[in-house]
């Protein structure tokens, strides 16, 4: 079985390794006071809407939430860790001016679900640029990941886009990490969520950073009030798509950059 990376809070390292093997862990980044007040601020949304998720896809016995930044103002601070930006700068600042969230989903894997199936997340895409990567995830594991309870299974390697029907289960291995790590893997690797055999939840929250002239996955514009988005920091509000990519793609009256056009 293969192994993932690990490397150390190095924004320098994590961007290398990721660009490299399509994946890397980087263990024990979040505190634990942080992650309770996450997973508090879930509790309740999971309870009222976790299951309007379910799908052959994503599972029935799997809850998710998306639009998190109107349902945590703490999870603010894990989208936007610097650690991640710091990355997102080193991965996708090569092709884009800028980057924005591209979705946001809280995904609690119960017990009894079964593997999901292999694939990429940026497939949704309907071309590919070489040597470009249109996004990566971050995948922070609010409780611990560990093989019996779901932990996310990754194809090391695999954004050499290989066919996914090619891929053998001898390819494949899970990101097994302790509470508060977080697993980068770009959109074109290869993955899915594990099996939970445990008797305990599993869960786990997941962004996507995409470059600044794609359209988002999940419109943040519509998803997040706009009373809430404006609640937040101009670097959360830039993150959400509140910004131009350059001067004149996305811009707006009131565009941070003084890109409007009567600027």
């Amino acid at each position: 079985m293969p192994e993932i990376t690990r490397v150390s809070e190095d924004p320098d390292l994590a961007a290398q390794a990721l660009l490299a093997d399509g994946a890397v862990i980087i263990e024990e980044v979040a505190k634990t006071a942080h992650l309770d007040q996450v997973l508090e601020d879930f509790k309740a949304p999971f309870d009222e809407q976790g299951h309007k998720f379910s799908n052959d896809f994503n599972g029935y016995k799997t809850r998710r939430l998306g639009g998190i930044l109107g349902l945590s103002r703490a999870a603010a601070d894990i989208l936007a860790h610097p650690f991640v930006m710091g990355v997102a700068d080193r991965v996708l600042k090569r092709h884009a001016k800028t980057y924005r969230i591209g979705s946001s989903t809280a995904i609690e894997i119960h017990p009894g679900e079964g593997n999901q199936a292999l694939h990429r997340d940026d497939d949704f895409y309907p071309i590919r640029i070489p040597g470009v990567e249109f996004q990566f995830s971050a995948m922070w594991a609010l409780t611990d990941f560990t093989q019996e309870n779901g932990a996310t299974r990754v194809v090391p390697g695999s954004h050499d886009l290989r066919d996914i029907e090619d891929v053998t289960e001898d390819q494949v291995t899970q990101a097994v990490m302790p509470r508060g790590s977080v697993l980068f893997y770009l959109g074109s690797a290869i993955h899915a969520g594990g099996q939970n055999n445990s008797n305990a939840p599993r869960t786990g929250l997941i962004t996507t950073y995409s470059l600044g002239w794609l359209r988002q996955e999940e419109n943040q514009y519509l998803t997040v009030p706009r009373a809430v988005a404006e609640s937040y920091p101009d670097h959360v509000q830039r993150l959400m798509g509140y910004q131009s990519d350059g001067a004149y793609l996305g811009v707006y009256p009131g565009d941070p950059d003084g890109n409007w056009f009567d600027a």
